[in-house]
C-alpha cells in the first residue's frame, strides 16, 4: 500500500502543476519539479509492473500452466519456482 500512496501523492502534485501550467504557466523551478516527478512516477510504475509480471503464472482453460519461458526463467532466478 505504501507504494500506491506514494504514487497517488506524486500524481496529485503532477496534476496540480499541470493545472497551474494551463492557467498561468510555471516557473523554471516548477518545470524542473514537474519533470522530476514525472520521471519518478514512471520509474515507480515500471518497477511495479515488472514485479507484477514476474510474479504472474498463466494457465490455459484446461488448467495447464502456459507461463512464457522468459518469465519462468526470471522466476527461477529469484527463487520463485522449483521446476
Amino acid at each position: 500500500m505504501a507504494e500506491s500512496e506514494e504514487q497517488e501523492k506524486l500524481l496529485k502534485r503532477i496534476n496540480e502543476l499541470a493545472h497551474k501550467n494551463k492557467k498561468e504557466g510555471l516557473t523554471e523551478a516548477e518545470t524542473r519539479e514537474r519533470e522530476r516527478l514525472r520521471r519518478e512516477y514512471i520509474k515507480n510504475f515500471r518497477e511495479t509492473m515488472r514485479s507484477n509480471i514476474e510474479m504472474m503464472r498463466i494457465y490455459d482453460k484446461d488448467g495447464n500452466e502456459v507461463t512464457p519461458e522468459k518469465v519462468r526463467e526470471v522466476q527461477r532466478k529469484k527463487g520463485l519456482r522449483d521446476d
